[in-house]
């Protein structure tokens, strides 16, 4: 083989290819050791060497020198495969520490196809895929539309490299504030955290490294034409910038904006904040489905609680009278446990046994004792309010279904009307099992059905309402949990109201 012809394949190979020369010279020794030993025998010894600079090969047979010309016509052709197997190896292995080198980083492309909801994405060197899964919420794309996405993830697939796009992580808005906003990629602003529900809401903390620059106005932009087009990119994604404080306090009252918060009280040992808001900033403070709380949570990286200061005092004496209950906790422990946060019996059995013995100068036994007298009075809880919920759907449905018989017997009349508008409706008489009203017959066993359906209903209303009573004068141990929407004794009165209802329009009906 021509030594200039080496270094001419080897050198066309590393520039087309973007492969180092090394590999390349080793995949040729490679080839040409499989071939010889095909021509003599596997079991034979065979090195072949390629000299970097001049092209020259040397090979050796059973340490004997090789003459490299008997390679026959099977041998090149093996020696072909091999070359190039390891060609393409290495260019897989060169994409792929190129893209993953790019992981996280923001990425330009043009759809090629688009089906059953997942794009095709061409790249510079390779196709992309950007899932179902990793798209916004609602959006829609379109062959031959440039897209923009962050690099989630890349991994080798056999012989070609598989390179995964998202628009739904937090680096897609981080990116999208780096290009749209110069302050940011200057350095000048820096994005200090981040939360993300793609397609809903975002919310981005910012600060600034000089006093003359706003950091927020800066994000805003004059008239709001910066973040305009950030919100245009993510099809009016919601997004909310909080100035970053270093002062815990400061922050959470940030991150809750528009709400406005009166205090903030930390429960160090379990990374809770319990924020306190006026009755009438509640709802704002919790947002809709509770996205403003959770996101401000997931921003500042604390357990966040909304609630107002009279359910906070409630919540206090609850959990005081109920853990004084327990066996070995007497109320100055009470006391000493509620002031670090813990309000539920949840809290108390995952407490850590070393704080609990601190707190009250407990032996081991003794915090054992407390830990599992918790747990189970936890458990207790969750079963309640799940048997309170269970009660809750099955006057749903009774309701849903009395609702359902009364607007059946209400299209029945209007039919009736219907048919003899000039008649008023006559007392019902019956004849031969038929019910007759003057101009139209409608079979007895109808309305027989009907009356029996409405008598199910109210029974099926009374059990619930019976069973409510005899579970409303029981003391639960729900009342030291985190207060739900409704207390039980709360649920179970609006139970007895909504049977008692039913019950009073079929007894009318």
């Amino acid at each position: 083989m021509n030594p200039g012809e080496i270094l001419r394949i080897v050198d066309a190979i590393h520039r087309d290819k973007n492969i180092d020369k090394e590999i390349v010279f080793v995949a040729i020794e490679s080839a040409l050791v499989s071939a010889m030993k095909r021509h003599y025998n596997e079991t034979d010894e065979v090195d072949v060497k390629i000299d970097r600079e001049s092209g020259e090969m040397q090979g050796y047979h059973n340490g004997e020198p090789l003459d490299t010309d008997i390679v026959g016509r099977v041998g090149a052709q093996t020696a072909k495969q091999v070359i190039i197997q390891k060609i393409r190896e290495a260019e897989r292995d060169a994409l792929y520490d190129e893209y993953e080198a790019t992981i996280g980083d923001m990425i330009t492309g043009v759809i090629h196809r688009y089906e059953g909801g997942v794009a095709t994405v061409q790249l510079t060197n390779v196709e992309a895929i950007l899932p179902r899964s990793e798209q916004i919420p609602g959006e829609t794309h379109h062959p031959n539309e440039r897209v923009r996405a962050t690099v989630f993830e890349v991994r080798k697939q056999g012989s070609r490299v598989k390179v995964v796009l998202s628009r739904t992580r937090p680096q897609f808005v981080q990116r999208l504030f780096e290009q749209e906003i110069p302050e940011i990629a200057e350095g000048v602003i820096e994005i200090k955290a981040m939360a993300r529900e793609p397609g809903y809401r975002s919310k981005v903390a910012v600060s600034s490294s000089d006093q003359r620059v706003d950091c927020v106005g800066a994000c805003v932009g004059v008239r709001g034409n910066r973040i305009k087009n950030i919100v245009d990119e993510l099809a009016g994604e919601r997004i909310d910038i909080v100035r970053w404080n270093d002062d815990l306090k400061v922050l959470i009252g940030n991150a809750l904006q528009p709400a406005e918060v009166e205090d903030v009280i930390f429960c160090q040992m379990l990374g809770r904040a319990i924020v306190l808001v006026r009755e009438d900033q509640l709802s704002l403070a919790i947002g809709r489905r509770g996205q403003n709380v959770r996101l401000a949570s997931k921003l500042c990286g604390w357990d966040i609680e909304i609630m107002t200061r009279e359910e906070l005092d409630e919540q206090i004496d609850r959990a005081v009278g109920g853990f004084s209950q327990l066996e070995g906790v007497d109320e100055a422990l009470a006391l000493k446990l509620v002031e670090e946060g813990y309000m539920s019996y949840d809290d108390l059995s995952v407490i850590e046994p070393v704080d609990l013995a601190a707190m009250g100068s407990l032996t081991e036994e003794q915090v054992d004792k407390i830990v599992e007298q918790a747990d189970g009075r936890a458990q207790e809880a969750e079963q309640i309010e799940a048997d309170q919920r269970r009660r809750q759907r099955e006057l749903d449905r009774i309701e849903k279904a009395t609702a359902e018989a009364h607007r059946l017997e209400a299209e029945r009349d209007a039919a009736r009307a219907a048919a003899n508008p000039e008649a008023a409706v006559p007392e019902a008489a019956t004849s031969d099992g038929v019910t007759v009203d003057g101009s139209d017959a409608v079979p007895a066993a109808a309305e027989g059905e009907a009356v029996a359906e409405e008598e199910v209903l109210v029974e099926e209303a009374a059990a619930v309402e019976e069973a409510a009573a005899d579970d409303g004068g029981e003391e639960s141990v729900a009342d030291v949990s985190d207060e739900p929407e409704k207390s039980p004794a709360a649920a179970n009165s609006s139970a007895s109201n909504s049977a008692n209802d039913v019950a009073a329009k079929e007894s009318s009906d």
